[in-house]
């Protein structure tokens, strides 16, 4: 069962392709952070569901949240033999990703009275190459750091086998003719960390890297399925067709 704890609906980009960019007010109602108590007592009552999947976003991006280290630290303290969550897994667009928060979540990963692979995946969403057209896509010009933040975080994690990290490529106008570009500065990145990652336009394996080649949901969903059909067969990927409901 995946539950997803919004720390908050706050967000330091403003993507094109996300819901968020589009309003003020992403659930209708202004911004606003969770408060430590909130959390405490929702990761409490994990315990009474099955099998839990545990993520701290919805809309927002949840390293924007001033306590975030705090909240982190303290459901992977409170899960002492998996009692409250199975697995974990966090999204982010790695804007605020310092080598100190690298090490944590590294650490967490690393919990010993937790099961090993109770940290799953960290989901980067990057979806450029270039500055210029991540600036367009993103809202913000934050390429370079948001790219050295990933890497250092690489780096950081090292060999260790989780969390796995997955940096996403949501294909779009705009972006599509970066996809090879992108594929090529990630994999051997990824394969610094001494596994083979996984190269996929669906949703990756939790028990690999990857680098994901992720379809844009839209109006013209054809369309988008054009696009996201020839970013795969740039890169030698054969797309699949979408699966009727599927998001």
């Amino acid at each position: 069962m995946n539950v997803n704890l919004e720390l908050t609906d706050h967000c330091n980009l403003r993507c094109r392709m996300c819901s968020q960019s589009l309003r003020e007010e992403a659930h209708g109602a202004p911004h606003r952070f969770m408060e430590f108590e909130t959390w405490r007592e929702a990761v409490a009552g994990l315990s009474d569901l099955d099998n839990v999947t545990l993520c701290p976003h919805w809309l927002g991006e949840p390293t924007l949240h001033p306590d975030f280290d705090r909240f982190v630290e303290h459901a992977f303290g409170d899960n002492e033999g998996n009692r409250r969550f199975r697995h974990f897994k966090l999204h982010t667009n790695a804007v605020i990703l310092s080598e100190a928060r690298a090490a944590l979540l590294t650490r967490l990963a690393r919990h010993e009275r937790l099961q090993p692979d109770t940290f799953l995946a960290i989901h980067f969403s990057l979806d450029a190459f270039s500055a210029e057209v991540y600036t367009k896509v993103k809202g913000a010009d934050r390429r370079e750091g948001v790219f050295r933040n990933v890497e250092r975080f690489l780096e950081v994690r090292g060999a260790a086998e989780r969390p796995v990290a997955h940096v996403a490529f949501v294909v779009q106008d705009g972006n599509v003719h970066e996809a090879a570009a992108f594929v090529e500065h990630w994999m051997p990145r990824l394969r610094a960390s001494g596994r083979e990652p996984q190269l996929t336009g669906e949703w990756p394996s939790m028990n690999a890297d990857a680098v994901y080649l992720r379809r844009w949901n839209t109006s013209d969903q054809a369309h988008a399925d054009a696009l996201h059909a020839a970013a795969c067969a740039a890169v030698g990927l054969a797309a699949s067709p979408r699966a009727a409901g599927s998001f």
